[in-house]
């Protein structure tokens, strides 16, 4: 008799996606399907899977067997009803705009957002006639008013990229559904082991695959979550501009995916063991994780996240000039423009998140120059720190 327990995240980590498909010659693991096309024996069915009345494949642009394993494990662990995947995270973002905005549409976002996502709302929607109106994130009443006045969407993004603030997702989804607005939440740092939007009211919930799901910076990717509805205008949106996942890229998040769950929880664990060690340090302004107790939205984290995640950021004494001279010492850290894999990955923003906005863009976002961007990692927490004091060291 089959379990009617429903699996928690670890195990969806695993097993998501892969047991509702066929795999090839009973192997145990999803096949990479290089295929670019899928061949048929009659017109009728060829016609069928076209249609999309009998399951199937017709061309990889569209849909493949390896990267619709991946779309079903990430449906799997976001509780969504379908999921699309794209070529990159950033892809996943532009071609939720570009499905759902029109000329004349507002869109309400705030300021702390990715520094791409940022380039969208400040260089790329305004020329296309939509009306974006960025809002100071940590201003809970601000969004809800500009809410209030109309907009087509109001994009979140929780934890931010670089600053870790803290954005209430079920109480900004109330004030969009009040006038109905569409509600999108951009999910990268959070992960779904420890935050699930779409139980909050979010109606789309974006990933870029190539951080922690995939885990182990070799894979680019992306994946937006949501109703069947919603999904499969995404889906054409983007099948017929053409941002699509590659098999490899989707074997090796799948691959990666399965420790998910174990790699998330090593993560949370160290970056608040070293989130704590930071604020003690002489040489260290300020550090913000959701987890200590004096992040500014500490009990938002605290309600909607179940575990605080593996991104943390502090500002070094002495600014960009002291970071020059600190970040090389680390030894067991990449100075490097991407995050959330097994190794620790540090940089400022003005090589990382923000690298495409200006220094006065970045201060407008209340980034400061002297901000180093932390990814923990899974190494033993008592070397990172011991890493960390000696690097520190040098600045004294």
């Amino acid at each position: 008799m089959s379990s009617t327990k429903t699996p928690n995240q670890a195990t969806l980590s695993i097993w998501g996606g892969e047991t509702e498909h066929e795999l090839y010659e009973r192997s145990t693991q999803v096949p990479v399907v290089h295929s670019v096309s899928f061949g048929y024996k009659d017109i009728d069915t060829w016609h069928a899977v076209a249609l999309e009345k009998e399951q199937g494949h017709i061309y990889s642009r569209n849909t493949n067997p390896t990267v619709r394993a991946f779309e079903d494990k990430v449906k799997e662990l976001e509780g969504a009803a379908a999921a699309t995947s794209f070529s990159c995270g950033m892809a996943a973002i532009s071609n939720t705009f570009g499905t759902f905005l029109r000329p004349g549409d507002r869109i309400v976002s705030i300021k702390d957002s990715y520094g791409g996502t940022n380039k969208l709302f400040t260089e790329f929607l305004p020329p296309m006639g939509i009306d974006v109106t960025l809002c100071n994130t940590t201003e809970h009443e601000e969004i809800e008013a500009e809410v209030a006045k109309g907009c087509k969407m109001l994009y979140l993004e929780t934890p931010t990229n670089p600053t870790v603030k803290i954005v209430d997702i079920e109480r900004l989804s109330k004030a969009a559904k009040a006038v109905g607005a569409m509600v999108v939440v951009d999910n990268t740092f959070a992960t779904p082991i420890n935050t699930n939007p779409l139980s909050l009211g979010a109606d789309i919930v974006i990933h870029s695959a190539s951080k922690f799901l995939g885990g182990h910076a070799d894979a680019l990717g992306g994946v937006a979550c949501g109703s069947e509805e919603l999904v499969k205008k995404l889906y054409h949106y983007r099948e017929i501009n053409g941002a699509t996942l590659a098999p490899m890229d989707a074997y090796s998040l799948l691959r990666g995916m399965k420790t998910l769950s174990l790699r998330v929880e090593r993560q949370n664990q160290s970056a608040m063991t070293i989130a704590k060690w930071l604020q003690d340090h002489p040489m260290v302004d300020h550090v913000n994780y959701p987890g200590l107790e004096t992040h500014v939205h500490h009990d938002i984290a605290s309600k909607q996240m179940r575990g605080f995640g593996g991104m943390l950021s502090f500002s070094v004494k002495g600014g960009l000039d002291a970071i020059k001279r600190f970040l090389p010492q680390l030894q067991y850290a990449h100075m490097a423009a991407n995050l959330g894999c097994v190794e620790t990955v540090v940089g400022p923003p003005v090589v990382t998140s923000h690298v495409e906005c200006t220094a006065e863009e970045r201060a407008a976002a209340g980034i400061p120059e002297g901000l180093v961007r932390y990814s923990t990692g899974i190494e033993d927490v008592e070397d990172l720190i011991a890493d960390l004091e000696q690097a520190l060291a040098s600045l004294n």
